[in-house]
């Protein structure tokens, strides 16, 4: 399985904005992508501007079709974000049985 975790900061002012459209896009990607097995956006405590994304994925192939996606379900998103996201790709060294 291949983990990421994908840091994204927020333009001043803007969270709220983002978090509505997430509350679309997340359930979307769950229907859609059957192979992103997890997705799930979260706040940071004393970090206003910032979300970070834990996202876990069956295969390389469930990846790569998510991230064809990406541009498209985030089209809404981008232009409420600071440039430059940070992703972490991250492969598991004990698997769930």
């Amino acid at each position: 399985m291949i983990s990421l975790i994908a840091t994204m900061k927020v333009k001043e002012g803007k969270m709220e904005e983002v978090k509505e459209k997430l509350k679309e896009i997340v359930p979307h990607v769950k229907k859609t992508e059957p192979g992103c097995l997890q997705y799930i956006p979260h706040t940071v405590k004393n970090e206003d501007n910032m979300i970070i994304f834990y996202e876990k994925y069956r295969d390389k192939e469930a990846f790569k079709i998510h991230s064809a996606n990406f541009t498209e379900n985030f089209k809404d998103v981008m232009p409420l974000l600071e440039p430059g996201m940070d992703l972490k790709t991250c492969y598991e060294i004990v698997e769930e049985a």
